[in-house]
């Protein structure tokens, strides 16, 4: 019976934060779409923290803090 290659690897984990005029939801997505401009290997995003940005008393900005994961090249 083969055995399964196991996948190793080291990952590094940073925090992003990313904004939208429209919502949470296009904050996450804009940190992400962003960070794959320059990082390669993306594997996992976790919103760590949601916040808005008020000014007089209206929201103008929803901003999604986003633990991201990626591979380092071997």
């Amino acid at each position: 019976m083969a055995k399964a290659k196991t996948e190793t690897g080291v990952y590094r984990v940073t925090e992003i934060i990313g904004t939208s005029s429209t919502s949470w939801e296009d904050a996450a997505k804009n940190a992400v779409e962003t960070a794959a401009k320059s990082l390669r290997d993306l594997r996992v995003a976790e919103v760590s923290q949601l916040d808005m940005k008020v000014e007089n008393g209206r929201v103008v900005a929803y901003r999604a803090r986003v633990s991201l994961s990626f591979k380092y090249q071997t």
